[in-house]
């Protein structure tokens, strides 16, 4: 039994910088990872889908460029280039933090699977570097935080199980371009890879079984980003479910009920309908942790389970899942641990930001929302036609669309359908922490002609809701 002062499992965006922090302090920390450093945000997440969102705008301003009077040769893509791009950024993140753990002297990195024996004892298969068996060992540590992530969702569907289906964790592994990829959820991950594909060439087919896309979003908004997608030549199926999938000689067969009743041919197949934690391996069964729907770990405030010692962070706690989010989930530890206890996962902000072309940047509250909560709000809207820089760009896709209090005329949210839309999203939430109100920003001298200008014109006019 090898006994330390912490023990941190998965070291992914909250996992890592704790481990820096915890070691600084002066303790003796074990690090036990898996599969890779940086979590899902580096290895399939964040980092590689925005280098190929990157690519695929490349190809579509070439292929637009007459638009703004210049000639060009339609696009090609190169798809082991735009891989073999994205390959390297994530190596590099990746080596990165295994060189800083090697380096770190409290630091112990070890690469193997830890399961709990009871509240603070663990058992860990190590397998070695080059070596085809597992080493058996047992730690235990007085704290002991748990930073698993989740992994892609994979619903029982007729036939699933005999394709080659592909998660967002596996796309990051395909070769070539996909002829026609078909993706399972009309989500935030759905939308970027069906855009991001499209772009790179492919035929792409969402189907959605709800009414709308981004279904957590204004009818509004998901509108115009159903309008961008199909002028882009994504075609799409609303109220629609797979029922069943078979593999065929050219690929995969998938059978659609709902309001489109139809058979659709495609190269590939990606489930894109939400996320599971990874806490199956764990066996907290062998502890007095407690766990909510689906296997998420139950935390309190600051992020401790019910018992003493043992914290959760990150996505395997349950929502927000995003990188920002495990970051803060680090600050909120380190504050609890050493600070003066004051952070709290209780009523913070959570921005968000969907990475299609134009981007859609949320914060607080929408409409949708407003209502569920019976939130008195005014609303100023504007649509990126109407501004200058947009126009000139030729980045007239999208629109602005913010919530605000009639009493206090703070802001109550935003979504920010744009070229640089969660940069928007982002002005709108340091107004929001700095108590400013819709006029501080309509009336500020904003340099023109930039994005940010806009807000001078959104703000001129807030009207009431409609009815």
């Amino acid at each position: 039994m090898e006994k330390y002062d912490a023990i941190i499992i998965g070291i992914g965006q909250a996992g890592n910088p704790l481990s820096a922090t915890l070691a600084e302090k002066g303790w003796k920390i074990a690090v036990i990872e898996r599969e890779h450093p940086g979590g899902s945000c580096i290895n399939y997440g964040c980092t590689p889908t925005k280098t190929m969102v990157a690519s695929a705008h490349v190809s579509h301003m070439v292929s637009t460029a007459e638009e703004v009077g210049i000639e060009a040769d339609p696009p090609k893509t190169n798809f082991k280039k735009v891989i073999e791009r994205r390959d390297g950024i994530v190596k590099e993140w990746r080596e990165g933090i295994e060189k800083k753990m090697a380096e770190t002297e409290d630091i112990d990195y070890f690469f193997g699977e830890a399961s709990f024996v009871s509240n603070k004892q663990l058992q860990v298969k190590i397998k070695e570097e080059n070596q085809s068996e597992f080493t058996l060992k047992e730690f235990s540590a007085d704290k002991i935080f748990i930073n698993v992530g989740t992994s892609p969702r994979v619903p029982e569907i007729e036939g699933l199980s005999d394709v080659n289906y592909l998660t967002a964790k596996s796309m990051m592994s395909l070769t070539e371009l996909p002829e026609h990829l078909i993706i399972l959820g009309g989500g935030y991950i759905g939308l970027e890879f069906g855009q991001m594909y499209r772009r790179l060439g492919s035929e792409v087919s969402i189907i959605q079984d709800e009414t709308q896309l981004a279904p957590k979003e204004d009818e509004d908004v998901s509108e115009a980003i159903q309008e961008v997608l199909e002028e882009e030549g994504v075609a799409i199926y609303l109220s629609s479910q797979l029922d069943k999938v078979r593999k065929t000689a050219s690929g995969i067969s998938v059978s659609l009920k709902g309001d489109n009743i139809k058979e659709l041919q495609g190269s590939h197949l990606l489930i894109a309908i939400g996320t599971d934690p990874n806490t199956e391996t764990l066996n907290l069964e062998k502890t007095d942790v407690k766990l909510k729907k689906h296997g998420y770990i139950d935390v309190n405030k600051h992020l401790e389970t019910n018992v003493n010692g043992v914290f959760a962070l990150g996505d395997c706690k349950g929502g927000p899942e995003f990188t920002h989010i495990s970051y803060d989930d680090f600050r909120i530890i380190n504050d609890y641990l050493f600070g003066e206890k004051k952070r709290t996962i209780n009523n913070r902000m959570v921005p968000y930001t969907m990475f299609t072309k134009p981007e859609l940047g949320r914060i607080g509250l929408n409409e949708k929302l407003a209502k569920k909560e019976n939130k008195r709000y005014k609303i100023s809207q504007m649509p990126m036609s109407h501004a200058a820089r947009a126009i000139e760009a030729n980045r007239t896709r999208g629109l602005l669309k913010v919530l605000i209090d009639p009493d206090t005329k703070q802001f109550l949210g935003a979504s920010c359908l744009a070229d640089i839309g969660g940069e928007l999203m982002s002005m709108i939430q340091i107004a929001m922490m700095g108590g400013l109100t819709y006029e501080d920003l309509r009336d500020g001298v904003l340099a023109h002609p930039t994005y940010a200008e806009t807000l001078n014109n959104l703000f001129a006019s807030v009207e009431d809701p409609e009815e």
